[in-house]
């Protein structure tokens, strides 16, 4: 069944409503999900257009504001994509269960990987063309050994408003001050334990005091907030998540429990993922105070404070309460293909125009018509399960 967008918002043309988002007898074993939360009425569609047309509705108004935006960066659903996130890597110090295979992955050959100015000239292209904000992710990014210039290249573009790195944290402690000079204005570590055996039996590795003396170093070089990334996951972390929001109590730090996603070789079962219903009933019988801030459009994060908190609590909710509608993402991978959806397995690449000599319109030209087919919503949670696409590792965090 379609639904049409109101003319009005010319470049929001249609969306499908489609049965596989949201299957309540499939998705029974979520009981702390009341029915209400799913599209399976008349008026749930209703509301579902209506957050389309909404969000499409801010980002086309945003776009208008600047001259500078470029068409190449609207799809065809008025989604405007200010968001750059670039994989410098596929090299990792961690082997994250829900990250990387057991036994590895085949990694890209170096020459086929971006190189510095590769990165700057994509970085520079994108940023031309309106988008405002890059994160760096890999792999994990600082154990590229050019980590320092690649952020000071980037941080001095012209309308880049923030420049922000995913680390696993381990040698960011003694390289935060350095990449701090270098423009980098904002971090997310991740973190998805508080004791140190059960870190070393999810990452593979030792390290875990490690990523704690760089949450503290991050704050203490003035980073606010400070955002943890923790994914939560049944029979293993679940019972820590009024711990980490413990964190939050005196120190600027924003805790960002993360539905557990399926990618190549994470081995995913839905018995693992907690939903965010759950997860928020775990927090609020610790802490009543919870209060849910106002989210821009495009926020990935459902977003809360509680009283006497210097710090917030977040909530990432891609399989059960999808936020595709306000989407502003888009991802490079540290090979140069282009990637428009996390959970999407289409990609095209930028690094082969450019070696074969392709001037910055055709760049253009090829990032506007993918930009141009990327989907109205990603496939619903078994479907991406079913789906080849890459281990994390290689999409970059």
């Amino acid at each position: 069944m379609w639904r049409y967008i109101p003319k009005t918002l010319s470049s929001c043309r249609r969306i499908k409503i489609c049965s596989d988002l949201v299957n309540v007898k499939r998705e029974s074993y979520f009981s702390h999900v009341s029915a209400s939360q799913y599209l399976t009425d008349g008026q749930s569609r209703i509301s579902m257009v209506h957050t389309y047309t909404t969000a499409c509705s801010k980002m086309v108004e945003d776009a208008s504001k600047d001259n500078s935006t470029s068409d190449m960066l609207i799809d065809s659903f008025g989604r405007l994509h200010t968001y750059l996130r670039i994989s410098l890597t596929e090299r990792c110090n961690l082997r994250c269960q829900y990250c990387m295979p057991a036994d590895g992955v085949e990694l890209t050959p170096g020459g086929d990987l971006l190189s510095q100015d590769e990165i700057v000239r994509l970085g520079n292209l994108f940023v031309s063309a309106g988008v405002n904000k890059i994160r760096l992710t890999g792999g994990e990014p600082t154990v590229r050994k050019d980590i320092e210039e690649i952020c000071s290249r980037l941080s001095e573009l012209e309308g880049l408003k923030s420049l922000a790195m995913t680390t696993n944290g381990i040698t960011l402690a003694r390289k935060l001050p350095k990449l701090k000079e270098c423009g980098l204005t904002s971090l997310n570590i991740s973190l998805d334990t508080l004791v140190p055996a059960k870190f070393e039996f999810m990452t593979r590795r030792k390290g875990h005091q490690k990523v704690m003396d760089s949450i503290n170093a991050a704050v203490d070089l003035g980073y606010n907030p400070v955002k943890v990334n923790c994914v939560v996951m049944r029979g293993f972390n679940e019972e820590e998540m009024c711990d980490f929001v413990e964190l939050t109590r005196d120190k600027p730090i924003n805790i960002r429990f993360i539905e557990f996603m399926p990618f190549d070789g994470n081995v995913w079962n839905v018995k693992k993922l907690v939903p965010y219903s759950e997860m928020l009933d775990t927090v609020v019988k610790k802490f009543p105070g919870l209060k849910r801030l106002k989210d821009h459009p495009t926020e990935t994060a459902k977003n809360f404070e509680i009283e006497e908190h210097s710090g917030t609590v977040s909530f990432i909710t891609s399989m059960t309460e999808h936020f595709c509608a306000g989407c502003n993402r888009l991802r490079i991978l540290a090979d140069g293909n282009l990637k428009v959806c996390l959970f999407g397995a289409s990609e095209v690449s930028l690094r082969d125009p450019m070696r074969s000599g392709a001037d910055d319109s055709e760049l253009r030209e090829i990032v506007g018509r993918a930009v141009k087919r990327k989907k109205a919503s990603h496939a619903g949670m078994f479907d991406i399960a079913n789906t080849a696409n890459r281990p994390m590792i290689h999409i970059g965090g």
